[in-house]
């Protein structure tokens, strides 16, 4: 197929005279119109307006390619207009638009047309070629300009890919790397795409530098770039204005910016790329490559769903948890020891705030554990089920459930949807997936998840009751491991309600060596990324040091993304000193009337001398525990 088989003489309107954007855009709907290629004319104009509010389709150098893929086109086809003039187009240079390309294309055909449309958008970015447009005098002249034009370009072209077939093994063997490597890619992956793809490449031809350039178009990533290129390239740039996959790049040198500046600063991009000025990008580890997604191991790809959930989690945990932390700083115990932490003014705002933060926390981490699975659709649904998994009593451990839930539910529901008319692939994101994912991700949080869960807190509340008069090193041991077990989750919420019950009781030593256990997984960690640093990646030791003010402030959580990513190590190395920073707090009879505030209450603390030293020995067994089962990283 060839541009002018999308292109009729119905469709092509010259030396136009239009006084305004809304005008144009009305004009070349009508011409797209004359051409057969619309089913509902205000149903493609509505298109074009709303890809026009996400960015201007004006590209400078007076092109403007307006372009819209939905239901109300019946057939491919282009619309073309003139305007000597010029007219207001909100350029990306600022300049008026005189040369006008609009595409239509049916949301649910086949993407034969985008070849042509990516053509198109190439020939564009050739100065003679836009200037023979404008003069011509004829429709019939019109399209001949652009068919001589595409013969004689792509015509070669097909030509020179015959000819690199034959020889690529020679270029194999000879170890043929480029200078700079590029990605480009825009929303809609039809026009920027490529326009930006053909403006590097020019540039770099005329400035004797050897590049290739992947282009993530509507058809998916073509010319993709391998490891030995990447590892070979002296710079990378990304002209993109939608997510493109990164962490390939990692240790490398990459210039990211917006597609319309692969199109208008290419010679700028390209030389700075050269000269070396440009920052190392380290990927996130947390996210995984797209090959590792798809060929890793399940325990893998289980883990990197994880981790995913876990960075955008901590956050809302370091943020918030220094915020509380704050809170019992500046408040006064004595005014209140039951509201602790909410005193003063000051306090009280800090501890709103903080607390603002951690309700967060847990959606957060079923959100994007969903969306690592089956990516945006699952975003909502995951959100819905980590709050209802903590409103419910499922905490930490419930989230994580409610996530792999949401994630792998949403894979199931794009199947059972893919089978609906194509008509309706539109109504499938705003409506469909969040409808039916939420409602069932409710349903099953509600009524599969939390009971259970609910049963188990009550469970371990009850049994540790019945052996409150037994041993009370047994009883603080137990009490402060559970704390470490899931840092937030049920068994540490169940340990923790106990503490807070046995106060009403009397029982102030209970709550102590409550307190105590959960002050030591994040000091434990804390001390070791300090004294251990060969153990922890980077990220792990720039974040490590946040745990000191975590744990001395009784915040578990700052522990959970650690254990979260190596938890076979991490939860028994912490659940064991907190054990026995539990087992000697009720050794040296140490009490706690408050039931919160770490550090901070330590004054109040019956044998604080004490407390303080089984806190120290707590922390520094499970440092040690964390030194001796992690394996070194070579980081």
């Amino acid at each position: 197929m060839r541009i002018i088989q999308l292109l009729k003489k119905e469709s092509i309107l010259l030396n136009a005279s239009v006084a305004s954007k809304a005008e144009a855009i009305d004009t070349l709907v009508e011409l797209m119109n004359k051409g057969g290629h619309l089913l509902d004319k205000d149903g493609y104009k509505k298109g074009i307006l709303e890809r026009e509010a996400s960015s201007t389709t004006g590209i400078g150098d007076g092109i403007a390619i307006p372009h819209a893929k939905v239901d109300a086109v019946k057939t491919a086809g282009l619309a073309s207009m003139t305007v000597p003039s010029g007219v207001d187009y909100e350029a990306l240079d600022g300049q008026p638009s005189n040369l006008f390309f609009m595409i239509g294309a049916p949301s649910d055909g086949a993407d034969l047309h985008i070849e042509v449309l990516q053509r198109l958008s190439m020939l564009l970015m050739d100065d003679k070629f836009r200037e023979k447009l404008l003069n011509a005098k004829t429709c019939e002249e019109y399209l001949e300009i652009i068919d001589n034009a595409e013969r004689e370009k792509f015509g070669e072209e097909e030509k020179e890919e015959a000819a690199v077939t034959v020889n690529d093994t020679k270029e194999e063997t000879s170890n043929k790397y480029y200078d700079i490597l590029a990605v480009t890619a825009c929303p809609t992956g039809i026009a920027h795409t490529f326009m930006a793809a053909e403006s590097l490449m020019k540039k770099a031809e005329e400035l004797g530098v050897s590049i290739k350039v992947e282009t993530n178009g509507s058809g998916g990533a073509k010319n993709v770039l391998t490891k030995e290129e990447i590892e070979n390239a002296k710079c990378i740039l990304v002209t993109a204005d939608k997510k493109v996959e990164m962490n390939r790049f990692d240790g490398k040198k990459v210039i990211v910016t917006k597609v319309a500046d692969g199109i208008h600063k290419a010679e700028e991009l390209i030389k700075r790329g050269m000269s070396g000025d440009a920052p190392i990008f380290h990927a996130d580890s947390s996210v995984s490559e797209n090959t590792e997604k798809a060929n890793g191991s399940i325990g893998h790809q289980i883990y990197m769903h994880l981790m995913n959930g876990v960075s955008h989690m901590l956050p809302f945990v370091i943020g918030g948890g220094i915020l509380i932390a704050l809170a019992f700083l500046f408040d006064d115990f004595t005014i209140n020891p039951d509201n602790f932490g909410s005193n003063t003014p000051l306090a009280s705002f800090l501890k709103s705030v903080g607390d603002g933060a951690f309700s967060f926390m847990l959606p957060v981490l079923a959100g994007f554990i969903a969306m690592s699975i089956a990516d945006r659709p699952a975003l909502a649904v995951g959100f819905v089920g980590g709050y209802l998994a903590n409103k419910g009593g499922s905490g930490f451990l419930g989230a994580l459930i409610a996530g792999f839930i949401a994630g792998y539910l949403m894979i199931g529901l794009k199947k059972v949807f893919d089978k609906l008319p194509h008509s309706l692939d539109g109504l499938k994101p705003v409506l469909l997936y969040p409808l039916f994912g939420i409602l069932l991700i409710g349903a099953i949080i509600t009524f599969i998840i939390n009971p259970p869960v609910g049963a188990l807190n009550t469970l371990l509340f009850n049994s540790l009751n019945a052996m409150g008069a037994g041993s009370k090193i047994l009883l603080g041991a137990i009490l402060g491991g559970m704390m470490a077990i899931d840092m937030g989750g049920p068994i540490n919420k169940a340990s923790y309600v106990f503490g807070t019950a046995s106060i009403a009781s009397g029982q102030y030593d209970i709550m102590a060596a409550v307190m105590i256990g959960g002050m030591v997984p994040p000091l434990a960690i804390a001390l070791a990324t300090t004294f251990f640093k060969n153990k922890f990646t980077e990220a792990e030791r720039k974040s490590g040091p946040v745990n000191y003010i975590m744990g001395l402030s009784f915040i578990t959580e700052g522990a959970i993304p650690f254990a979260a990513s190596d938890p076979l190590r991490v939860i028994p190395a912490c659940a064991i000193g907190s054990a026995v920073a539990g087992g000697l707090s009720m050794f040296f009879e140490c009490t706690l009337r408050a039931p919160h505030g770490g550090i901070f209450v330590v004054p109040v603390i019956g044998n604080s001398v004490g407390y303080l030293t089984a806190l120290l020995i707590g922390a520094i067994t499970g440092m040690l525990l964390l030194a001796l089962l992690k394996k070194e990283i070579d980081n």
